[in-house]
């Protein structure tokens, strides 16, 4: 498998820096050798992921920023991302990797799930969360992994028991 090589990430570096579109026009033809090889290793994780999960698509997203509502008008965002979706109507959810130097991070889940979904995760949780309670406590989970992330719920979803042993991960999600 392809890896990330040290001169994408002294690219992104010189990016993050130079931030400007004088910069970037000066250094584009490195930029387009960068991003082929980013493109190459996000397609070969995608035929990694494929060997464990239902990988559907991939999207590498582009470096130019929106900044027409945003209070920060640098043009360029100074990394590499991209997510990888799982098969929609049966599985859900999915991953993302955003290559950043210092500031790499991977993501699993669901972004800003429907209604649906979330119902469905809890009444799982509600069920039975040894399984997932075994993945957030095992050695390399934490030490790779820290703890799950994002915003939670004050009290029990409602038509959920606000006593229940596992209104933390309902909550959570």
């Amino acid at each position: 498998m392809s890896t990330i090589s040290k001169t994408t990430f002294n690219f992104l570096k010189d990016l993050k820096e130079n931030n400007n579109r004088d910069w970037f026009n000066e250094h584009k033809p490195a930029f387009q050798v960068e991003q082929t090889k980013a493109k190459e290793f996000y397609n070969a994780l995608m035929e990694r992921l494929k060997m464990y999960d239902e990988i559907e698509s991939m999207k590498f997203f582009r470096i130019y920023r929106d900044v027409r509502f945003s209070n920060d008008k640098t043009p360029y965002n100074p990394h590499f991302a991209g997510n990888f979706v799982r098969g929609t109507k049966r599985l859900r959810g999915g991953y993302y990797l955003r290559i950043r130097p210092g500031e790499s991070f991977l993501a699993g889940g669901f972004w800003n799930p429907n209604k649906d979904d979330l119902l469905r995760i809890r009444k799982e949780f509600e069920m039975d969360t040894s399984e997932i309670r075994a993945i957030l406590s095992n050695k390399m989970f934490v030490k790779h992994f820290v703890k799950l992330k994002g915003e939670a719920l004050k009290t029990a979803p409602r038509g959920f028991d606000k006593e229940h042993p596992d209104l933390d991960l309902m909550a959570k999600f």
